[in-house]
């Protein structure tokens, strides 16, 4: 990615929105709730800054996660298996939801991905200067 928002220090400011974002939902979630896994999300041009961002913290909250089970020596097999399966649910639906509404304004789309629906809303916000990005621009 060579976009200036794929920088760390750039979306750095998403990190507390999104952990808030997690936990709050994690409170209400159950692995019962959705038993298909979400796809990756797709971005067609690759140039999707959230991509790295949503793969990294994906990663980081695995962790943390295993290293908060090692800590309840308590903790059954399936009650490991659950808290990671919802933890991966939660992420995935927020990452495919964010990453998909930055894909919706990016003007690399091809013609074919343009009818992919739109999600409703986006709880992440983007920096306010994003619309003058190069890679990235709201529609006309």
């Amino acid at each position: 990615m060579n976009s200036p928002l794929a920088n760390p220090d750039t979306l750095v400011h998403l990190l507390d929105t999104t952990l808030n974002e997690v936990f709050s939902t994690l409170r209400i979630w159950s692995a019962r709730r959705l038993h298909t896994r979400h796809a990756e999300p797709h971005c067609p041009c690759g140039r999707n800054p959230l991509l790295a961002y949503f793969s990294a913290g994906r990663q980081a909250l695995r962790e943390g996660l295993v290293l908060a089970q090692v800590l309840a020596p308590g903790l059954t097999a399936p009650q490991r298996d659950e808290a990671l399966t919802c933890l991966e649910q939660v992420f995935s639906h927020i990452a495919q939801r964010e990453i998909q509404s930055f894909c919706a304004i990016c003007q690399f789309r091809e013609g074919s991905d343009k009818a992919v629906p739109e999600p409703k809303h986006s709880a992440l916000t983007l920096p306010a200067d994003h619309e003058h990005h190069p890679l990235h621009h709201a529609p006309a």
